[in-house]
């Protein structure tokens, strides 16, 4: 069973930044961060492969997000810069072993969501 724990999320105002952070358990897992709005499915976000030598993001977060990864630590970052108010959600960390990056249900461990808030 692997543990996952976010944190770094609070409230800010467009255009500010946030950096959240994701510890695992293990770290023998590629990474994602995906977000849910209210009323909203669950999105992809952000991924890196097990080396963080491979990055994946969603269009709409493509040049203003960062992930990344310190294996020594078992953590995954994500920077977010340049943030917007349709950023707004529950941001979760996700480890995969196998499957698509971009697709929540090929993630076999889930971390328990920091909430992200962007005022206008």
């Amino acid at each position: 069973q692997v543990q996952l724990v976010e944190s770094g999320g609070g409230l800010v105002q467009a255009g500010g930044s946030l950096r959240l952070s994701c510890v695992a358990s293990g770290n023998r897992y590629s990474m994602g961060w995906f977000r849910q709005a209210p009323g909203k499915e669950r999105e992809f976000v952000a991924a890196i492969s097990y080396g963080g030598s491979n990055t994946y993001y969603a269009d709409s977060v493509k040049g203003r997000f960062t992930i990344s990864r310190d294996n020594a630590k078992n953590t995954v970052h994500l920077q977010m810069n340049r943030l917007k108010p349709d950023d707004t959600a529950v941001y979760y960390c996700a480890a995969r072993y196998s499957g698509n990056y971009y697709i929540a249900r090929d993630y076999a461990y889930w971390g328990q969501g920091t909430q992200v808030t962007v005022s206008s």
